[in-house]
């Protein structure tokens, strides 16, 4: 497939606590060529001692085990400066905020999946 060339080793990772949304993720993003690694809730990314140097963090805002941008603040201070989407439903204004100052994107859920390619994309250039 062209979009298996193009993505081919740009991996992706993706956050969430939800089976379906994330098998969705993987499958979809996976046919697009990318390389997707899926976690169930935040501690499994942190605990994974192999992540990419370079790709790209797909994250919901609404972890069991904490919240998004906690979790990108974590790893940030472990120097692991992957570009972020955070994904949620119904951002508020501070929200907002706090990811435009952690430097991270907003899709919204329910979202749709050109959206979030979109801004894939743009991370991995």
């Amino acid at each position: 497939m062209m979009g298996q060339s193009l993505q081919q080793n740009k991996v992706v990772l993706v956050v969430d606590d939800d089976d379906a949304l994330r098998a969705s993720l993987e499958f979809i993003l996976g046919i697009e060529g990318y390389a997707v690694r899926t976690y169930a809730h935040g501690r499994a990314l942190l605990d994974d001692n192999a992540l990419p140097a370079e790709g790209c963090l797909i994250i919901d805002q609404r972890l069991p085990d904490m919240e998004g941008l906690k979790l990108i603040d974590c790893l940030r201070k472990r120097h692991v400066r992957l570009p972020a989407i955070l994904i949620t439903s119904n951002p508020t204004s501070m929200l907002r905020l706090r990811a435009q100052l952690a430097e991270v994107a907003i899709v919204e859920k329910p979202f749709v999946t050109g959206t979030l390619f979109q801004r894939i994309t743009q991370m991995l250039q």
